[in-house]
């Protein structure tokens, strides 16, 4: 299976890409979103390549990149009742969560902003640009190369 290509967002003060390369690896845990869901626990596979996103920050951007390491199991964080992502309806036979592993790959030369990335005609159909709440997202490869482009120039 051709590799494919994501974004994912995160705010920096919560898990920054300095963070992601200090552990090397992590789990992508708390997403409540069904769409959101629905692609990591369908659709990402080991090796995707996955652009890490800072949103709330000034700019928001993208500033680095990631690897999927391990495919989709249930997030344990549904079922702990002290977790800010607990859910209730959620059970170890029936999990309504999933999360991915993912692994450290770089840090780019230069972050590249939400506003470039609005402001390039390339990427105005970028689901960050259209539907910028997802918090996973797929990303065209031409999409990918091209932002990878801009934080080296």
């Amino acid at each position: 299976m051709a590799r494919q290509y994501w974004l994912v967002k995160s705010e920096p003060d919560v898990y920054s890409i300095d963070d992601l390369e200090r552990d090397g690896e992590t789990f992508w845990d708390g997403v409540r979103n069904y769409s959101a869901r629905n692609l990591m626990r369908d659709k990402m596979r080991v090796g995707d390549r996955v652009l890490y996103y800072h949103s709330n920050a000034k700019p928001p951007g993208v500033v680095g990149i990631a690897e999927v390491a391990r495919e989709s199991y249930p997030d344990h964080t549904q079922f702990d009742p002290k977790s800010k992502y607990h859910d209730p309806k959620a059970t170890e036979e029936k999990p309504r969560w999933f999360m991915v592993d993912i692994a450290f790959v770089e840090k780019l030369p230069r972050a590249v902003s939400l506003p470039e990335i609005k402001d390039t005609k390339a990427l105005s159909e970028m689901v960050l640009v259209n539907r910028s709440r997802l918090s996973v997202q797929p990303v065209r490869k031409s999409e990918y190369d091209l932002i990878l482009r801009m934080s080296r120039s």
